[in-house]
């Protein structure tokens, strides 16, 4: 098996009350191990895709078959996600050069934050909002269902430096239909230290 469902970095209500136990057990237990499962089963299909990473079958996604586009970008996604949130008191704050990059090219945090809550709020059905970075600006965008900016079939491609699961699945055990609530929580547990790393790691 190629693939495998990472553990959660803390506890399944570690990010209470933002996001509560039961949700985060459902979306990491089941929904991402479902994608794992299907993305191994995929792969094991079709010898060509063996043996490459996510990232370097996302550059030729738009070739491959959906199952592995799907489900490829669910493990992706989530993978990160889990990552990219943190108990609080453990989230850090945003490095000076990234909050420097957020004033130059966004206009500060707090019109960032609603631009990302924008994207999030306004994607239509299941997705994803993302800070990505592009051609050396930082910029807010969304993909639909499990497709993320390194997928060659992505709107707006780029490096990842924050996303959000806006799928209902995500949050809809607390929040039901009210997902810019569950946008605006999200920003109580973001874990700056991964998106401080994400950021440089982009800029290089």
């Amino acid at each position: 098996m190629a693939f495998t469902l990472p553990d959660l970095p803390y506890a399944y209500d570690a990010l209470e009350p933002a996001v509560d136990k039961e949700t985060m057990t459902f979306h990491h237990d089941k929904h991402h191990k479902t994608y794992v499962d299907k993305l191994n089963e995929a792969v094991d299909a079709d010898s060509s895709l063996q043996g490459k990473s996510l990232e370097a079958l996302f550059a030729g996604i738009s070739k491959a078959p959906k199952a592995v586009r799907n489900n490829g970008g669910g493990h992706w996604n989530h993978s990160l996600f889990w990552e990219l949130m943190a108990p609080q008191g453990e989230t850090g704050e945003p490095s000076a050069e990234l909050k420097a990059q957020i004033d130059k090219d966004l206009g500060g945090m707090d019109k960032f934050q609603e631009a990302f809550n924008a994207a999030g709020a306004g994607q239509f059905g299941s997705g994803w909002a993302w800070l990505i970075w592009q051609d050396g600006k930082l910029k807010v965008t969304s993909t639909p269902n499990q497709d993320n900016p390194l997928m060659d079939v992505a709107d707006e491609r780029g490096a990842v430096v924050l996303g959000a699961d806006v799928w209902e699945h995500a949050y809809y055990l607390k929040y039901q239909n009210r997902r810019p609530d569950y946008l605006k929580a999200f920003w109580t547990v973001v874990n700056w230290n991964k998106v401080n790393d994400l950021f440089a790691a982009a800029k290089g």
